[in-house]
């Protein structure tokens, strides 16, 4: 099926590794130009590499701290710079924050809300008006735990809440300037990230990463765990003409997890 994505060009913040990593290889091979914005320079120039062999399309990549006040600036400029319009934007970048609560600590709590709500903020903010002169699409990926809050999980079910409220409220503004905004929300996925949160729950529980996988899987109920490719699969249709009248959605792709209406 052709996506009539060819020549567009898409911005992926988060875009080196896991789902970002898995989305923008899916868009590039359906004919997107990329500009891949994360903190790694070494896993941004792999990502452009793989990419950029795989696909054929043109991979620009700029290393900032999407937590930084000044991050989502300097990606407008390396955009601009590079093609001159931006016509998606993706925002996947996050950290996976875990923790007893009463360790919680201000700076712990800067760190989870930084990239994941700041960033996408600032991010949709500075891109809003060449997304409006393009007709342009924006997805921010949340996590689950902003539906299913955990108490040893609070800024991320926190940070994604914020950023599920946020992606619909923007969705109102793109009703009236005509860029498409949606909120992919991922069931557990097979990334670092996934394994960051593996880790951690060991930590917390005095057990290891392959115990907690094997009760995860064990309780979820699920045919398997998810993939990147799953998420991009989804993603690349709602930037699409096709996806278009897709519009101010929360929704999953995570094989079953939510029960709820």
């Amino acid at each position: 099926m052709d996506l009539a994505l060819g020549g567009k060009v898409a911005v992926v913040a988060g875009g080196s590794r896991g789902i970002g990593k898995g989305i923008a290889r899916k868009l590039a091979e359906e004919g997107c130009d990329l500009l891949l914005v994360a903190a790694t320079e070494a896993n941004l120039k792999a990502a452009r590499e793989e990419i950029a062999a795989k696909t054929g399309r043109r991979v620009e990549i700029s290393a900032l701290d999407l937590g930084d006040a000044t991050s989502a600036d300097a990606a407008l400029d390396a955009a601009t710079s590079a093609y001159g319009r931006t016509d998606v934007l993706v925002n996947s970048a996050g950290v996976a924050v875990g923790g007893a609560f009463l360790d919680l600590t201000d700076e712990i709590w800067k760190r989870g809300f930084g990239p994941k709500l700041f960033g996408a903020v600032r991010m949709c903010q500075r891109f809003w008006p060449m997304l409006k002169e393009a007709r342009g699409s924006v997805v921010n990926i949340a996590g689950t735990r902003g539906k299913v809050p955990a108490h040893d999980f609070m800024v991320n079910s926190a940070v994604n809440a914020a950023l599920m409220n946020f992606t619909k409220a923007l969705a109102g503004l793109g009703l009236v300037d005509d860029v498409n905004v949606n909120c992919v929300i991922p069931g557990q996925t097979k990334t670092d990230l996934h394994y960051d949160n593996l880790r951690q729950a060991a930590e917390m529980e005095g057990s290891t990463p392959e115990e907690v996988e094997k009760k995860r899987i064990a309780t979820s109920g699920l045919r398997r765990f998810g993939e990147p490719e799953d998420i991009a699969n989804f993603v690349a249709f709602l930037v699409s003409p096709l996806g278009r009248h897709v519009h101010g959605g929360m929704l999953p792709v995570d094989g079953g997890t939510d029960k709820a209406l």
